[in-house]
């Protein structure tokens, strides 16, 4: 969550194309933005982690905080749309119909007590964090093309086995015992016969 215009334009710089952003709508507030797991998807948010964002944002809200019937809007970090003409902190969207709404009709204190209590306030160097997640996906990325290439191999292998098996080049190829010793001119005719 972004404290200030300042903050919320470095969330934006390192969003990550999975990360939610939640913002009060038509009003200033602070930037929160969550970080999905790989099995979710952000148009299948549950309720309660819905509501709770959404308390947050109007919580951290100053105009927003002190008004009901509020509406929250949310979408993936990959669609914000940052321009130079925009002021810090201010952005819009690549999409349109990527952005979702929620409502929310008052603050509910018990909500946002519990998660003023569970926060954890810690120092995050983004560039280092963006790194390592381009590493990390890059390797992932690495492995599977790999796998694929091993596939791509095996099936290369089977397919010239059939084809060999299928050929008649190697029909008159006999292979001879080394021990048996070779028959040459009349022996030859003699075994024909």
């Amino acid at each position: 969550m972004g404290r200030d215009k300042v903050e919320n334009e470095e969330l934006i710089k390192y969003a990550w194309p999975q990360d939610v952003w939640f913002h009060v709508d038509k009003l200033s507030s602070a930037h929160v933005y969550l970080r999905m797991p790989e099995e979710m998807t952000w148009d299948a948010i549950p309720e309660a982690l819905l509501i709770d964002c959404a308390q947050l944002v109007k919580a951290n809200s100053i105009e927003g905080n002190k008004k009901d019937n509020l509406t929250i809007i949310y979408t993936p970090g990959d669609n914000l749309k940052k321009t130079g003409d925009m002021a810090v902190g201010q952005v819009s969207f690549h999409n349109d119909k990527r952005v979702k709404r929620t409502h929310v009709p008052r603050r509910e204190n018990p909500i946002v007590n519990r998660l003023n209590k569970t926060k954890i306030e810690k120092e995050v160097d983004h560039e280092q964090e963006r790194v390592d997640r381009i590493k990390q996906e890059n390797a992932v990325k690495r492995a599977a093309a790999n796998e694929r290439r091993k596939a791509e191999q095996e099936l290369m292998k089977a397919r010239e086995a059939e084809k060999a098996a299928r050929s008649y080049d190697t029909l008159f190829n006999v292979e001879e015992d080394p021990d048996v010793p070779r028959k040459y001119g009349k022996e030859l005719e003699d075994d024909f016969m």
